[in-house]
């Protein structure tokens, strides 16, 4: 018997997106998009019961990192397990397109510096089946995935590409290096990029040690980048910056967009070293909207949190001249080592390296650090601290923290909250959240792999800031779910998703509300040549759903693979026919 519609999801509470109050109403879809919202008659040839769910659109997660992993996996997990249905990648101005054959490698550890991935996993998984940035997008179209994917051109490929080893050692750009870049992204930009990336911030840096190339880009340079967008008619700017240029570093972002037209985004996350400083940046956020230029905030909604732990990137005793010992031993004998006595306690009389930098003082940062457990929290408090836990204990900190790494099995994990909790608390995220300019990003899924696991965000922003924060104020899910879908759609020029609505995109989330939650992070080695990396799942998404095709069931994928890449900003439907 014929069907009326390919799939109804019934009697689900649906928050549609547009930020309205929830309602109870069917979804039916058809051909892929959104066919009916409301009393449906009609059957499908398929059916979800959604009494007592929620019904959302797909998440939007703006800042990933898959430009590697989307040319070898189609499943863009851990992100399409937190019901996410499109990622935007290229962010930061890293990335593999455009590249000339002898600057692989150049890139490869570019990505590895900056976004710990490493150098084997890429040398093996990428296909180089390209050289320029629209060849890239063309082998991506080839394939199929488990969410829609949006690529941005990294300035960072963009600059060695065109100046070679001056634009390495970040020398100006002469007048000719910046037109060839303009028409390479005017190029790009008709090719079908979302956009363009890049970073000026010390903290980016290739696997050598060595600054991003991007870093001290001149303005003349990211304006002339822009208006070649500009000449295309399309595009969005994507920065991160250490801002320390203060009120000019913004000024000149105002000046590009001024002139190009292109709407901008940058990276928001609160500063261990002056934590006030994000409230100015909301001031100039407010006074850029009302000079009526498109410039907003991707926020980081939790801590940005850096995980260490035996199997990981990085330990409390990683520069220990006793770990040294073992360091290079499988997974297991170093477990039965630290479990030895006499190793044991040799490790915790060593004093460790006496060197400055992240890898010697932030892994033993005992005043920040908190042990993670089964179910993560990432509002902690003071009392939860290593420091703290040892303080009550009458032991020592490193002691702490060598205990609990050795729980479950040696896969015990610290969490230090690196950026964003410099006061102890996310009370300054309800600021970023409740501002007009501001969107959820930086999960930075795809990137991180042995050191930071944030593909999560999405999940931490429907059920812990409307339902299982403790500590102060909680956000209406109206609220949250517009922010995840709709507002992050429109600021990469995705019109056609993000609100349930009759012609919309059928990319959908039926969620169990009540059992939404996060899992602890593990260790997975399923990357090209066995490559480690960290996962996090979570539990309460009954069903995902992707171009009107389920995707995943309960957290477990099915075969279903209907992700395309896609070329460019998408249009607002026209609405279906009514039935």
């Amino acid at each position: 018997m014929d069907r009326a519609f390919d799939l109804v999801i019934r009697g689900g509470t649906v928050v549609d997106g547009s930020g309205g109050a929830a309602f109870e109403a069917d979804v039916a879809v058809r051909d892929g998009r959104i066919a009916a919202v409301g009393r449906v008659a009609g059957s499908g040839a398929e059916e979800i019961d959604a009494r007592g769910k929620l019904v959302t659109p797909g998440f939007v997660d703006v800042h990933t990192h898959y430009d590697g992993q989307a040319t070898w996996d189609g499943r863009m997990q851990p992100s399409s397990w937190h019901g996410v249905t499109t990622v935007v990648m290229g962010n930061c101005g890293v990335g593999f397109a455009p590249c000339r054959p002898e600057d692989h490698n150049r890139l490869i550890q570019l990505m590895e510096g900056v976004e710990d991935i490493p150098f084997p996993v890429l040398s093996e998984g990428l296909p180089w089946d390209w050289e320029s940035y629209p060849e890239y997008l063309d082998s991506l179209a080839k394939r199929h995935f488990d969410v829609d994917i949006a690529s941005q051109l990294p300035h960072a490929a963009l600059r060695v590409f065109v100046m070679g080893e001056r634009g390495v050692n970040r020398e100006p750009a002469t007048e000719a290096d910046i037109n060839a870049m303009a028409a390479l992204a005017k190029r790009a930009m008709e090719a079908g990029a979302i956009g363009f990336g890049t970073s000026r911030t010390l903290n980016h840096r290739s696997s050598d040690g060595s600054p991003i190339a991007t870093l001290t880009a001149g303005e003349d340079e990211l304006t002339g980048i822009a208006m070649g967008m500009a000449a295309a008619g399309r595009g969005v700017l994507q920065f991160v910056s250490d801002f320390s240029g203060g009120a000019e570093e913004f000024a000149m972002m105002k000046r590009i967009v001024a002139r190009s037209g292109r709407p901008l985004s940058f990276s928001l996350v609160q500063s261990p070293r002056q934590p006030q400083s994000y409230q100015t940046m909301l001031n100039w956020l407010s006074e850029a909207a009302a000079e009526g230029l498109p410039i907003k905030g991707q926020a980081a909604t939790r801590p940005v949190g850096v995980l260490f732990g035996l199997e990981l990137t990085m330990n409390p005793f990683s520069q220990h001249p006793v770990y040294h010992e073992i360091r290079d031993q499988p997974f297991d004998a170093r477990v039965a080592a630290l479990r030895d006595p006499a190793f044991r306690a040799r490790l915790l009389a060593d004093p460790g390296a006496d060197a400055r930098g992240f890898a010697n003082t932030q892994p033993r940062n005992w005043e920040m650090m908190f042990l993670m457990g089964a179910e993560p929290d990432y509002e902690p408090t003071r009392e939860q601290t290593v420091a703290a836990i040892a303080a009550r204990e009458g032991r020592e900190p490193a002691e702490v923290a060598l205990d609990h790494m050795l729980s479950n099995g040696g896969r015990g994990m610290l969490y230090l909250p690196f950026l964003n909790y410099a006061t102890g608390d996310l009370d300054h995220v309800v600021d970023f959240l409740n501002h007009p300019q501001v969107v959820p990003g930086l999960s930075d899924g795809g990137a991180h792999v042995g050191m930071i696991c944030d593909g999560s965000f999405p999940t931490t922003n429907i059920a812990f800031w409307t339902r299982d924060r403790t500590r102060g104020a909680r956000l209406p899910l109206e609220q949250m779910v517009k922010a995840q879908c709709r507002d992050t759609a429109e600021l990469v020029g995705l019109y056609d998703r993000g609100l349930v609505a009759q012609g919309y995109r059928a990319d959908l989330n039926v969620i169990d509300y009540d059992r939404l939650k996060l899992l602890a992070p593990q260790v997975a080695y399923d990357l090209p040549t066995g490559g480690r990396r960290l996962i996090q799942r979570a539990e309460g998404y009954t069903a995902t759903l992707v171009a009107g095709q389920v995707t995943y069931r309960d957290g477990t994928p099915t075969d279903a693979l209907p992700g395309r890449l896609l070329r460019g900003a998408q249009s607002a439907p026209t609405a279906l026919a009514a039935e």
